[in-house]
């Protein structure tokens, strides 16, 4: 493969013809790079062409919101340290566009950062250095999540299966959606996976290396990524977060949700 030409600003477009690991001829999917040291945005645009994605970058973030909102991406690897405004904002951006898989690219190392990049909604999280291939890894991981979360599902009343409910709380794993008393619940891809499992699973408790491997499909990464997205659910699930009595902590071990009967009337 020839090696590709930085770009310096806008925003550039590596095709593929492969679609690796796209069905029926569907063209590949599409992964905005955004960063502005152009060496490591062309060598991840060289591995996920390679890996059959279809790859645009951007080197700063207005530019990466313009390459946005001309075509909203599968998947975007953001860089937090950009010209113009960094990733944070941009991510907000985006996200007012539609809902977008975005894996964080930084060369912060800090857990104060990766809490961050994860509260404001990133799927994942990359420290630089790293490994082009790791990431390849991760942004399949992340497009597989993300799609089999989508639209396009089979029409028609779902099993019952498929619709778990524990007290207040309902998770209807056809339509993705999941409700407290009645009421919607605005959850991340990755929050309705965990409460999802949860609910499965209730009574029992579970390592955050457990909840990672079970629920997400990670043997690799950083366990506070669980750490998080329990906060984040505890804060739209439970009366008084502070004090969580739907989620609770099995301290030495990690996490449990509570069986029904074992919850206060």
């Amino acid at each position: 493969m020839s090696t590709p030409e930085p770009a310096a600003a806008g925003a550039v477009t590596y095709g593929n013809e492969s679609g690796t690991g796209r069905p029926d001829g569907e063209p590949p999917l599409d992964v905005l790079v955004v960063d502005d040291d152009a060496t490591v945005a062309e060598v991840v645009a060289a591995y996920l062409t390679r890996a059959g994605y279809n790859v645009r970058r951007a080197a700063d973030g207005p530019a990466a919101v313009a390459a946005a909102a001309e075509r909203l991406p599968d998947l975007m690897v953001l860089d937090l340290m950009l010209p113009g405004f960094d990733g944070y904002e941009v991510h907000q951006r985006i996200r007012a566009l539609g809902e977008v898989p975005v894996i964080m690219l930084t060369a912060r190392g800090e857990e104060g950062d990766r809490i961050l990049g994860l509260q404001v909604g990133a799927d994942d999280y990359v420290t630089k250095p790293f490994s082009p291939r790791e990431l390849v890894l991760r942004a399949g991981s992340v497009l597989r999540r993300a799609r089999g979360h989508g639209r396009g599902r089979a029409s028609g009343p779902p099993q019952p299966a498929e619709l778990l409910t524990l007290g207040r709380l309902e998770v209807d794993l056809t339509a993705h959606q999941a409700r407290l008393a009645g009421e919607p619940l605005a959850l991340t891809g990755r929050e309705f996976d965990l409460l999802a499992f949860l609910i499965a699973n209730p009574g029992q408790a579970f390592s955050r290396a457990e909840l990672m491997q079970q629920v997400w499909g990670w043997s690799f990464g950083d366990q506070s990524t669980v750490t998080v997205h329990v906060r984040r659910l505890r804060e739209k699930i439970e009366p008084d977060p502070a004090a969580p009595s739907l989620i609770v902590t099995v301290w030495g071990v990690g996490y449990r949700l509570e069986a029904p009967e074992d919850l206060d009337a």
